[in-house]
């Protein structure tokens, strides 16, 4: 039952492929026994400030937790290999089912300057996630980067948010793809959906189709890296395609009247379609995560990442003009604005190709991102903050088989009752919290290294970090409370002006990218951190509560589990290499004197150095 057999002869013990036990799990020293437990829940204040104070390493990500993995991820992947996943990952149910809506009731022909909003945003956390990825090349993404720099606590918390944010945006691209498809197939976006009127509302239009689209993805996403890319790369190549098709057609349709009145909602109709449509650049991050997969990081990722957003952004942008070109925003429809154009300036046929185009766009962003999502898993999974089970890759595949299908198996059963505009919502929150969260990071990682900074800088360095999130706060806060205010801008933003100005003169940086760095820090993650914070502000109130609840549910499963065993883990690997100098007669007499519960600096740094 221990999922172990004895081999015969010396006594090894070989594992059964099918079995699982309790160490798969949960292997750790506090889970040994019940009263271990007892004892580690006993001790959790002083596991938590250890945790939050203790920061990880570049090398240790990069070698130590890496190897947890048993088996090494294959280096097949490109730069036009990730272009081309950046592409997949992005381009989806965003601009071909949320921009309907956005358009007719929020921003109007003005929709571009949404778009414009949103990609400015994106390409900015871009410039940061491609620093990170250059120089800490593992499946961990954005988990790995806030654990260096952040530590671990607060690298859980955005984990919790990174998962939940993939399984939302596959469920979401998941349930559009339905539409799609009965779309296809001319009938009512709606007509494949099952009402169950015993369930809740929100939660009574079952979709099993997009149960079995997960399923299918699931297959492809297992069987290896390289077979994805080429199906990704396949599909893609179609999708743009069709892109074109949507533009060229479209724009010989184009009436300039239609793009009179401009802006009928002003600019907080703008900002406020800005925020949900950053649903339409959600992906590009799956793209980091496939690091650890590539050939020449220094060179693939830069391209990669920053190459794909640009023309994303660009084709967003040329699309939606294309649309209100084609039809008043008040009459664009909200569930197919595309194929309904079409049909209004006399090309119905030309629904069936938009149909087809959405339809392939939507795969290849269901693909990439159950390639990133299990991939993250995987890295958080080799810190134990997640049961280790999670982190196995298949020796044959040279992928994370476990992280894969438990992923999609959760995308499948909320993509099955959930509807897409709260889907949207909830996902616009992770996304822009996480991408926050890793501007801050880089922030820190260029003006912080424990044993170089003093004191007096890592001080400078924090008040300024606190200044410029406190001011992007109160200007979003004050833009979503005040109707036609001005005066609270002349305040909130000087501060923010000021903040990144001090921290660009008076805190030296203390590190230096060796391959590829971010341009204009810190202005550019300053900027980053304050528009990110500030569409947060244009997001509804419930969606903040389901925020909040999730978040809760993190917590409670960090600090009865995951604070337990990642901290046993990071003190089992601190006696490991200490052990290992003794054997290699590198250790004096002092080298012991770890206090109890320590973190070796080998593997581990502290995230707040004693003055």
């Amino acid at each position: 039952m221990g999922g172990a057999s004895d081999a015969g002869g010396g006594g090894t013990m070989r594992r059964r492929v099918c079995s699982c036990s309790k160490d798969d799990f949960l292997p750790e020293e506090s889970f040994r026994s019940w009263g271990n437990y007892w004892g580690a829940l006993k001790d959790t204040p002083a596991r938590l400030w250890d945790r939050v104070l203790t920061r990880s390493r570049d090398t240790t990500e990069l070698h130590e937790v890496r190897a947890r993995s048993q088996h090494e991820m294959k280096r097949t992947l490109t730069w036009w290999d990730l272009i081309w996943f950046g592409i997949g990952a992005v381009i989806g149910a965003g601009i071909f089912v949320l921009t309907g809506l956005q358009t007719r009731e929020h921003a109007g022909p003005a929709v571009v300057l949404s778009f414009v909003v949103s990609g400015i945003s994106a390409m900015l956390s871009v410039f940061c996630y491609t620093e990170f990825a250059v120089e800490i090349p593992v499946a961990g993404g954005s988990f790995a980067y806030l654990r260096v720099e952040l530590g671990d606590f607060m690298a859980f918390l955005a984990a919790g948010n990174i998962l939940l944010e993939y399984v939302i945006a596959g469920a979401a691209v998941a349930r559009s793809w339905t539409s799609y498809f009965a779309t296809l197939l001319n009938h009512d976006p709606q007509d494949f959906v099952i009402k169950a009127d015993g369930l809740t509302k929100d939660y009574n239009e079952l979709d099993p189709i997009a149960v079995g689209v997960c399923g299918i993805i699931c297959l492809f996403a297992v069987f290896s890296t390289k077979g994805s890319s080429r199906l990704n790369y396949i599909s893609s190549i179609v999708h743009v395609l069709v892109i074109i098709f949507i533009i060229v057609a479209g724009l010989s349709k184009a009436n300039t009247n239609n793009y009179t009145p401009f802006a009928p909602f002003k600019a907080r109709g703008i900002f406020k379609a800005s925020a949900v449509l950053f649903f339409a650049y959600v992906g590009f991050d799956a793209v980091s995560t496939l690091a650890e997969e590539t050939k020449n990081p220094a060179r693939d990722i830069p391209i990669g990442l920053v190459g794909s957003m640009v023309l994303i952004t660009i084709g967003y942008c040329l699309m939606v003009i294309t649309l209100c070109l084609m039809q008043p925003y008040d009459q664009i429809d909200v569930h197919a604005p595309f194929s309904v154009a079409f049909k209004a300036v006399g090309m119905d046929w030309a629904k069936y190709v938009v149909a087809f185009g959405a339809l392939k766009g939507m795969t290849t962003v269901l693909l990439v991102g159950a390639v990133g999502q299990a991939r993250y898993l995987t890295h958080i999974a080799r810190t134990h903050m997640m049961p280790p089970w999670f982190a196995m890759v298949n020796e044959k595949t040279g992928t994370p088989v476990n992280a894969t299908v438990v992923m999609l198996s959760a995308t499948a059963v909320i993509a099955f009752f959930t509807k897409l505009d709260i889907l949207s919502n909830l996902l616009s929150i992770s996304t822009l919290f996480i991408f926050m969260l890793v501007a801050v990071a880089l922030l820190v990682r260029r003006h912080y290294v424990s044993g170089v900074t003093q004191p007096a800088d890592r001080n400078k360095l924090i008040v300024c970090i606190l200044l410029i999130i406190g001011s992007s706060i109160a200007t979003a806060a004050y833009w979503g409370l005040t109707e036609h205010g001005w005066v609270g801008y002349v305040i909130t933003v000087p501060i923010w002006l000021l903040a990144t100005v001090a921290l660009r003169v008076f805190v030296p940086q203390a590190h230096k990218p060796k391959l590829w760095g971010v341009p204009l820090v810190p202005w550019l993650p300053s900027a980053s951190i304050a528009i990110n914070i500030f569409l947060l502000g244009s997001i509804d109130g419930a969606s903040f509560r389901r925020f909040g609840m999730w978040t809760g549910l993190l917590l409670l499963y960090y600090l009865l589990f995951g604070l337990h065993a990642s901290y046993d883990t990071a003190k089992e690997s601190r006696q490991t290499k200490e052990w290992r100098k003794i054997e290699e007669g590198k250790v004096s007499s002092t080298t012991n004197a770890v206090p109890e519960g320590g973190v070796n600096n080998s593997s581990e740094a502290s995230a707040i150095p004693s003055t």
